[in-house]
């Protein structure tokens, strides 16, 4: 008989948008014993992204455990367990992928949904304002320091810290909801100084380890290839998916050959995917020619729309727009000036195309033709970091970065910002 576990979620944003985190715990049915709490600070998103964000941690700390377990999901957020009942329609654009995200976890059906009181969900209610607090001293949630289980009664066995596979952050409207309240007795160790809105830690009876994990067979390989240079990459101009869409210089064209080339000495590459920009189709025109294979194209790993700020320098940007600048640079739910796209909508995009492609291409090796915010993102995303790292990364032009992706979830990154093959 499969197991049955219960994970209580909750999620809270102070000021909605404004600082907000998650909390989540795994509870076997038959004992009523804590399995697993996860929690995290997300940085400024609102209510009912950090509602989601602690579903989706909730489910994917049960599929750790089991992944033939039959999941009884208990929450106070009426609009996630209608929305994933099924009952209510999703009719914001941003909320779908969420809801998509996480009916992946587990094959339909094996998932039911049950709404209830918030005085009944004190538990995860409390990992996550745990989690809000240390971000507002901007530490990391950890679970050494949670006394989230006091709140539940339940009987918690020794357990660690694993940090978990991080997901991008999302923004879209929502109904107001505090958790406004004062700090927690205890304390919290500091892992990093910075505000950290993508790393989750969960505090497990039994996780899979190197020594203890079955084989988990091939994993999904990403190659990610940066397209070569344009004529706007050495002026370092933005240059998203809104712009004048530019074709590679004749420098690019042969950073190009040489990515080509590299690649056809490892002889790897199964699938080519392609950005449908100019600049990634030639890219991934010149690898397909060299390796004889097909090129398709992705919608979901073109680059950011940058808006108003297309063409033109960072310097030229804080000239004309200084205030909406250092908004995006310190948040990354803002948006470039003129309707572009956040850094936390790439990365509900990005979140959700890597789902997509690693169910369709388990075991295999998949060159990725793209840009530099979704290669940054793919890394961000498999380390856990925050989306503030994305500035912390550089990110050369027809340069080559992979990651892997295993059957349990976690992911690997084996190579970053690779420009060997580019060298005389």
């Amino acid at each position: 008989m499969a197991r049955e576990f219960i994970v209580e979620a909750d999620g809270g944003s102070r000021g909605n948008p404004g600082p907000a985190g998650y909390g989540a715990v795994v509870i076997d049915a038959a004992t009523g014993e804590t399995l697993t709490e996860a929690a995290e600070y997300l940085g400024v998103v609102t209510n009912n992204v950090a509602e989601y964000r602690g579903l989706l941690a909730g489910l994917r700390a049960a599929h750790a455990l089991d992944p033939t377990a039959a999941v009884h999901v208990r929450m106070d957020s009426k609009l996630v367990i209608e929305q994933m009942s099924g009952r209510w329609k999703i009719k914001h654009p941003d909320m779908k992928p969420l809801a998509t995200e996480a009916s992946r976890v587990f094959p339909a059906g094996q998932v039911t949904y049950e709404w209830i009181p918030r005085e009944s969900n004190k538990h995860a209610d409390r990992l996550a304002n745990e989690a809000m607090d240390a971000g507002k001293r901007g530490e990391q949630w950890s679970a050494s320091a949670s006394t989230a289980e006091l709140d539940a009664g339940a009987k918690v066995r020794t357990a660690s810290a694993a940090p978990r596979e991080g997901r991008g952050a999302e923004t879209f409207a929502a109904p107001p909801r505090g958790r406004d309240q004062p700090p927690r007795t205890g304390t919290v160790t500091t892992t990093d100084p910075t505000t950290v809105a993508d790393t989750r830690a969960a505090r497990t009876v039994a996780s899979p380890g190197w020594s203890s994990a079955p084989d988990l067979g091939a994993p999904a390989t990403f190659v990610l290839l940066r397209h070569g240079e344009t004529p706007l990459t050495p002026q370092k101009r933005f240059s998203g998916s809104g712009g004048t869409n530019p074709e590679l210089s004749p420098v690019g064209l042969e950073q190009a050959q040489r990515a080509a080339e590299a690649l056809a000495r490892r002889g790897t590459i199964e699938t080519i995917l392609a950005s449908p920009l100019t600049r990634t189709r030639q890219t991934a025109a010149a690898v397909a020619e060299r390796l004889g294979l097909d090129v398709t194209i992705e919608e979901g790993i073109k680059e950011t729309h940058f808006g108003a700020w297309e063409g033109l320098t960072f310097g030229e940007v804080r000239e004309r727009y200084p205030d909406d600048l250092t908004t995006w640079l310190a948040d990354p739910s803002a948006h470039p000036t003129g309707g572009g796209e956040s850094f936390a909508e790439t990365a509900a995009r990005i979140a959700a195309t890597r789902d997509k492609l690693i169910a369709a291409y388990a075991g295999r090796t998949v060159l990725l033709v793209t840009h530099v915010t979704p290669i940054k993102t793919f890394v961000q995303l498999a380390l856990g970091a925050p989306l503030q790292s994305l500035f912390r990364m550089e990110l050369s032009a027809a340069s080559l970065s992979a990651v892997a992706y295993y059957a349990d979830g976690n992911a690997s990154v084996r190579l970053f910002n690779d420009t060997s093959h580019l060298r005389p």
